[in-house]
């Protein structure tokens, strides 16, 4: 079993910048694909970003490409940057931990085996 932990979410203005950190229990560098996802009240979860097991392939969603930004380090630790900040934004940030053989990260919250119990992202306007 995998424990990941989210951290850095808050209340921020529109136009500003967040850094959100998840940090897991065990060693994830090179055994699992990592990945954010976010949901708003009332509305489905959905893929923001993910990064591959050695942090060579970092898919973005379209809708906010450009703006937030994935990493890893080679421990436990994944971390998503986001910039310029709308009050589309404000939603639940979950992170989540993939063991799969596929080279590409999954998009799809259902191939994901581990969650957070995620950060809240709010931003005002």
């Amino acid at each position: 079993q995998v424990q990941l932990v989210e951290s850095g979410g808050g209340l921020v203005q529109a136009g500003g910048s967040l850094e959100l950190s998840c940090v897991a229990s065990v060693r994830t560098f090179t055994i699992y694909d990592m990945a954010w996802f976010r949901q708003a009240p009332g509305k489905e979860r959905e893929f923001v970003a993910a990064i591959s097991r050695t942090g060579g392939i970092t898919p973005v969603e379209d809708a906010v490409k450009g703006r937030f930004a994935i990493f890893r380090d080679y421990w436990k630790t994944v971390n998503l940057t986001i910039d310029r900040l709308t009050a589309e934004d404000s939603a639940t940030s979950y992170c989540a931990a993939e063991e799969r053989a596929e080279p590409t990260p999954s998009r799809m919250a259902a191939e994901y085996d581990y969650w957070g119990q995620g950060t809240q992202v709010t931003v005002s306007s």
